[in-house]
């Protein structure tokens, strides 16, 4: 499945499925939590935060891509990221675009 944040793929005529997303609800980790507390104190990147977003992502873009396996999509065009507060500690990671078909 090619994934491109691009509304085109280069040298391919290209068929609207659909929008595809997918996403994930990450809570924070009281160990890391501490961790991250003392951080704050001296400074630095928050390596346990940066590590958790990354697998969001991660998750969020196997579901969009599940969904789009499911629509026979032969690639994902346009993809984008957000993220949202739900609740104190914790966030929402979302991965979306458009589902596509190579025309023959």
């Amino acid at each position: 499945m090619l994934l491109v944040n691009t509304d085109y793929i280069t040298g391919k005529e290209l068929e609207t499925l659909g929008i595809v997303k997918g996403n994930v609800v990450q809570c924070r980790n009281v160990g890391r939590d501490f961790m991250a507390g003392i951080k704050t104190l001296v400074g630095g990147e928050l390596k346990e935060y940066t590590e958790m977003l990354n697998q969001a992502r991660q998750i969020a873009i196997k579901r969009m891509v599940d969904e789009a396996e499911a629509l026979e999509a032969d690639a994902i065009i346009n993809i984008r990221y957000a993220s949202s507060s739900i609740m104190q500690g914790a966030a929402e990671v979302i991965a979306y675009g458009t589902a596509v078909k190579y025309k023959l």
